[in-house]
């Protein structure tokens, strides 16, 4: 067994120096907190080449049901196979509605006119759960490959988002999100790839990938 790491010595001169610093800082934390009364429902992009997009998305998912909320989630694209989320979540009932509506990536279907019906009919899913006021949180995870295919129509999808009730957090996730979308975002996250064990060779693996 390794021995026990002492801290540092702090003397009564740094103590006092970091105690002042730690005050002013708090001040302006407080102050900037203070000012920001607009309290609305939110729309959310994760995008980028990154890892963690739908990750992140599922974490406030885990958040929002921590604070008592109702989530619904729509998976376009995505639809091959049963992932670790959507297992988990089910351990909440009725409190999560899943639904994966995608048949896979576009490159495995092979089929334009089987993607678009497919994103179809995953958006009417989306405009269904958004009258439905037991939901405070809206994952719509892949939308934004799905709009890079042009499987959707941009505006209607934009202005549907937009026009959401007031209430309503959704967060969107996918690669390549469109500048429209972004603009009309109030919060767009972009996930950036330093480095992936794919590229090593290291296959998708249950737990992490999915």
């Amino acid at each position: 067994m390794s021995e026990p790491v002492s801290p540092p010595v702090v003397d009564d001169a740094e103590a006092a120096r970091h105690r002042a610093k730690m005050e002013k800082r708090k001040a302006v934390q407080d102050r900037e907190v203070a000012e920001k009364t607009i309290e609305k429902g939110l729309l959310i992009v994760h995008t980028g080449p990154g890892k963690g997009k739908s990750t992140a998305a599922f974490g406030l998912a885990l958040r929002m049901l921590g604070r008592g909320g109702r989530v619904g989630v729509v998976q376009f694209i995505k639809g091959a196979w049963q992932t670790g989320e959507q297992e988990a979540f089910a351990a909440f009932g009725d409190r999560v509605v899943w639904h994966t509506m995608g048949e896979g990536f576009t490159w495995e279907t092979q089929d334009l006119a089987r993607d678009r019906a497919a994103a179809a009919r995953a958006f009417a899913k989306v405009r269904e759960l958004m009258e439905d006021e037991t939901i405070a949180l809206l994952v719509l995870d892949e939308l934004n490959i799905a709009l890079r295919y042009d499987y959707l129509d941009l505006g209607e999808v934009v202005s549907t988002l937009a026009a959401r009730r007031p209430g309503l957090h959704v967060v969107v996730t996918g690669r390549n999100a469109k500048p429209e979308l972004i603009a009309a975002a109030d919060l767009v996250t972009e996930m950036g790839l330093v480095k992936h064990h794919f590229a090593a060779g290291v296959k998708a693996q249950a737990g992490i990938e999915f």
